[in-house]
């Protein structure tokens, strides 16, 4: 149980409110927990889906259907210690997640139609299959956050951690730097907007009468870097506020089927809109943005700007992070001080995570240096301005104590939540009723359970 212990929490609890395309017949009680069944059918379909998410994808390593059983029997318990200490979740809560799923899974197969055709089901009836089973994923995760939450880490803890693992099994970190950015995005002028604006409309009104296809235009005059993979098409929720231009989502749900926008401005560039299909709250529809060219005049604006406010940085009038709560207008970054984060939150990175101006710039700098304004372009195609801030430089290094402390520390903080709730499980189990199939009887992960199922006989 302990290696696999909390892998399994995670993965039982994603696998149980998966949609599921074909769903196997129960056939049969193959395990129980209290009054709590797990059918054959579960742990199949279980298995099933997660072999279809990992179609494609290189060095997975699958589950055995002993771990995707434990990983039932784990939640299971936790689902009746969580009843049992009177623990709740509202159907509001419910229901938000439950929205927040099909939501994902609709962009994820690009309509609710589609998504309807592969689940052999309706968006309704999925919703009702999802409800047990992820009331049950939350009582459970709140069970598990009552038993660990309040786990702390010593630093002797830590240093003992530390020591106990064998030098040539710690991992080895490339450079890793601590970058922030002040971003600013230069404005076209008005001419260039009015001009871009007129050629907006003009493919609204070649799309009106008739002489050309949305999706025409949106191949040869978007500049969404996102419209060779989706053709323009997305799937818009009216409630989707912090995912969407508000500008943009205002504009989309003013209109009906088929109909088409004005020109909307929104933080990217300039849109029009085209309204496939509604239902509610739940819209899909296409779009051509366009982004006015800035020229070389705006840019040098912006690049004065920044260079007075780096200055400031310099003389100690103003420190980067009020510099950069003040006047950056990269939202992503705003209201962190600048920091450039990795895919997993970290603010630490590498060179080959940030993009190829900012390498360019880093190349000669020191840590406490600011850079001098730079032009980069961003992921979207949109020329922007910015001073960079190196603030850490580590050299390529065996992981150790004084550089690495906050990455020994969590990882010996997990280490010890999952013997913790290794000890719990111990002592609780023998407290339920369980049943386990006699076909699982090989699964030495399964022993401890298997041991108190047959006290319960006895």
């Amino acid at each position: 149980m302990k290696q696999v212990l909390i892998v399994i929490l995670l993965v039982s609890g994603f696998l149980s409110t998966q949609a599921q395309s074909k769903r196997i017949v129960a056939d049969r009680i193959i395990a129980q927990v209290g009054d709590k069944i797990i059918l054959s059918s579960d742990v199949n379909n279980a298995l099933s889906d997660i072999r279809r998410q990992a179609q494609g994808q290189d060095n997975v390593v699958l589950p055995t259907e002993c771990q995707i059983l434990e990983g039932q029997l784990i939640q299971k318990a936790l689902v009746l210690q969580a009843q049992k200490d009177s623990l709740t979740v509202s159907e509001d809560e419910i229901e938000n997640e439950m929205e927040n799923r099909i939501r994902k899974y609709i962009s994820s197969y690009g309509s609710k139609e589609v998504l309807e055709e592969i689940a052999g089901k309706s968006v309704y009836q999925m919703k009702e299959d999802f409800k047990d089973a992820m009331k049950e994923q939350n009582l459970a995760d709140q069970m598990r956050k009552k038993i660990v939450d309040n786990i702390k880490m010593t630093p002797t803890e830590v240093k003992a951690f530390y020591g106990k693992t064998p030098k040539d099994s710690l991992p080895f970190y490339e450079s890793e730097m601590e970058i922030s950015q002040l971003v600013i995005q230069p404005k076209s002028n008005k001419d260039v907007e009015e001009y871009v604006s007129k050629q907006l409309y003009d493919y609204k009104k070649q799309v009106e009468s008739g002489s050309k296809k949305f999706e025409q235009l949106v191949k040869f005059y978007s500049e969404d870097p996102g419209k060779s993979e989706n053709g323009g098409q997305y799937n818009l929720n009216r409630n989707d506020k912090n995912m969407w231009d508000p500008a943009f989502l205002s504009g989309a749900f003013r209109l009906k089927e088929g109909q088409i926008s004005g020109v909307i401005k929104s933080k990217f560039g300039l849109h029009i809109i085209q309204m496939v299909s509604r239902a509610g709250d739940d819209a899909v529809v296409r779009h051509i943005l366009r982004i006015p060219p800035v020229a070389e005049e705006e840019i040098n604006e912006a690049k004065t700007k920044l260079d007075s406010i780096r200055l400031k940085v310099i003389d100690g009038s103003m420190s980067f992070g009020a510099a950069v709560s003040k006047y950056s207008e990269d939202e992503g970054s705003k209201f962190s001080a600048g920091a450039v984060t990795n895919r997993d939150g970290s603010s630490f990175i590498t060179l080959d995570q940030v993009d190829k101006d900012m390498v360019i710039a880093l190349k000669d700098m020191k840590p406490g240096n600011y850079s001098k304004p730079q032009l980069f372009t961003d992921e979207r195609g949109s020329k922007k301005v910015r001073i960079i801030y190196l603030k850490t430089r580590t050299e390529p290094h065996r992981e150790n104590l004084k550089e690495d402390y906050n990455r020994i520390a969590s990882r010996a903080l997990e280490g010890k939540k999952s013997q913790i709730l290794e000890k719990w499980f111990k002592e609780h189990i023998p407290t339920y009723y369980i049943s386990i199939d006699k076909q699982f009887s090989d699964c030495k992960s399964l022993d401890d359970w298997r041991k108190a199922a047959i006290e319960d006989k006895n």
